[in-house]
């Protein structure tokens, strides 16, 4: 049987902060364990790699609020009852069909945008002792700062766990026919039957346009006003 529903779920926004968000949390690992080679990758890359992770982060909470249906966070975000009742049927490989995230892959996403969040943030509060000092640092006191310091290398941790989870329920959607990595690259979801969550925009695209202006230029002055 051929698809038959075709909806677009992921607006051109949503699909330039996930991979500008991919890209800038490589940069963001990848810096940790080369800036100690000398003239590679000093540490303030890292902290800008930090820096434009905020900006995404502030782009997509307010996205979140401010953007397509699909994107809101209150048409993916599910109470615990509904949440467990697809776990039960995922687990029995009968899960129902979503256009935006399914009750599990909402609050996966909340939990990594939290951690990245802190990550972020918490950086702006630390130094490396010797050549740099993130735009915060000492704003809270030096006994604040070294706990931070210690959350935010245990969160690293946290967020490869996370990032590991993320790419293992890609595998297991693909699996069960659903390709969600092609859907964020193209925007489209095909189903053989409407989703559960089906819903009509009701914004129009001149105003969801002058919508992203704005959210963009807030977290454009976030990221310059932290750069500079």
């Amino acid at each position: 049987m051929r698809d038959k529903v075709a909806i677009n779920v992921w607006d051109i926004w949503i699909r330039l902060f996930h991979w500008g968000l991919v890209a800038a949390v490589l940069m963001s690992f990848y810096t940790t364990k080369t800036s100690g080679v000398p003239f590679l990758f000093p540490v303030e890359v890292h902290a800008q790699a930090g820096y434009l992770i905020l900006g995404l982060l502030v782009f997509r909470c307010l996205w979140g609020v401010l953007g397509s249906i699909y994107a809101r966070f209150n048409t993916f975000l599910y109470p615990p009852s509904k949440t467990a009742a697809y776990s039960k049927a995922l687990i029995k490989r009968q899960p129902g069909s979503y256009a935006s995230h399914n009750p599990l892959g909402g609050w996966m996403v909340v939990v990594m945008l939290l951690s990245l969040s802190f990550q972020a943030a918490s950086g702006l509060f630390l130094s490396d002792d010797i050549f740099f000092q993130a735009p915060l640092y000492g704003l809270l006191g030096e006994g604040v700062g070294s706990q931070l310091r210690t959350l935010h290398q245990w969160n690293s941790d946290l967020l490869i766990i996370l990032i590991v989870l993320h790419l293992v329920g890609l595998v297991v959607h693909r699996l069960l026919g659903e390709p969600l990595l092609t859907a964020m690259l193209a925007g489209n979801k095909r189903f053989r039957q409407q989703p559960i969550d089906a819903r009509n925009e009701t914004l129009d695209a001149s105003t969801l346009r002058l919508r992203a202006l704005g959210v963009l230029l807030i977290a454009a002055g976030v990221v310059l006003w932290l750069w500079f």
